[in-house]
């Protein structure tokens, strides 16, 4: 199977990623694997998105499409792949489709994991990391620490990073509503939307997946 995963931050998109590829056997090809790789590797694409990251400027989409493009034609995906943060805005799903059509390959599925935005904002501006190298992560309220500011493993002091403060939550919502949103739409006019509700426990969220992938074979 080809499916794309999409939904707003927060939604549990890396996490069902996983789980839903290990349950499918296919690759589970996130943009941000993409990204690391291609740079520790050295590979073209990977040196020139990092002189766009050092310049603190946007890598363009013709890098991140050519990484993606890249990792689809390995073996591995020769039967199918999880797409997890790409295609991000509709000039990446246009390309896509391109590729897939030149290639006589096409998506089976879209997964629109949805989530309240107030439960995003929640799930998001309540996390706590360890300082710690061991990076252990706590909630505020779904999964409280023994002592408030303190991490049960290591004993590390917990903190919450600027990218999880509400305000920068929202604002990564807008960028979400203005430039991913438009590409459900898209895929919605070629009737492969799925819409998934994404609260409840890890388990359900992927069995409610797993269901509809099956009722749409």
């Amino acid at each position: 199977m080809r499916i794309v995963l999409v939904g707003p931050p927060g939604a549990g998109k890396g996490t069902q990623a996983a789980y839903l590829a290990r349950n499918l056997a296919i690759p589970h090809i996130s943009t941000g694997d993409l990204f690391r790789a291609n740079i520790s590797q050295g590979t073209p694409l990977g040196v020139e998105a990092k002189s766009y990251m050092d310049a603190g400027n946007l890598v363009p989409d013709s890098v991140t499409i050519g990484m993606a493009e890249d990792r689809m034609e390995q073996a591995d995906a020769a039967e199918g792949f999880l797409l997890d943060g790409f295609p991000r805005n509709l000039g990446q799903a246009e390309a896509l489709d391109a590729y897939l059509k030149s290639h006589s390959l096409k998506l089976d599925a879209v997964l629109d994991l949805e989530v309240p935005e107030d439960e995003v904002v929640k799930r998001i501006a309540g996390r706590r990391i360890c300082r710690k190298d061991s990076g252990h992560v706590f909630h505020a309220e779904y999964n409280k620490p023994k002592t408030e500011g303190v991490c049960d493993v290591c004993g590390g002091e917990l903190y919450q990073r600027d990218d999880d403060r509400e305000e920068t939550v929202r604002k990564r919502l807008e960028v979400y509503h203005t430039e991913t949103e438009p590409i459900i739409d898209y895929y919605k006019a070629q009737d492969l939307v799925v819409t998934i509700p994404a609260l409840g426990k890890v388990d359900e969220v992927t069995e409610r997946a797993m269901a509809a992938l099956r009722s749409g074979e």
